[in-house]
């Protein structure tokens, strides 16, 4: 298991783009028996109208770019769970990583 901490961190749907605000996120990577898969912890979300939206919406897909703290840039394709009432959510990963 591969952990980054991000440094930022933008989704996009439906035509919009939107810079998250958050406190923490945390980008993990997990590698078992073949299988790669990823995901996306944030914490400190001050959007709480874009989690609510999340939550009331059957389209959670979202197009994502972000940066490590170190600096690695990367894209991907997700599907974010809100949790509003923690200020948080999770990202699950669709597909490979690229550069990870």
């Amino acid at each position: 298991m591969e952990t980054y901490m991000l440094a930022e961190l933008t989704i996009a749907r439906n035509g919009a783009s939107t810079r998250l605000v958050f406190t923490s996120a945390q980008l993990v990577i997990v590698t078992e028996a073949g299988f790669r898969l990823w995901y996306i912890d944030l914490d400190g979300i001050t959007q709480t109208s874009l989690l609510r939206e999340f939550e009331q919406s059957e389209d959670i897909r979202v197009d994502l770019s972000g940066v490590t703290q170190g600096g690695q840039a990367f894209k991907a394709v997700g599907y974010l769970h809100p949790n509003t009432k923690h200020h948080a959510a999770a990202i699950r990963g669709d597909g490979v990583l690229p550069g990870f």
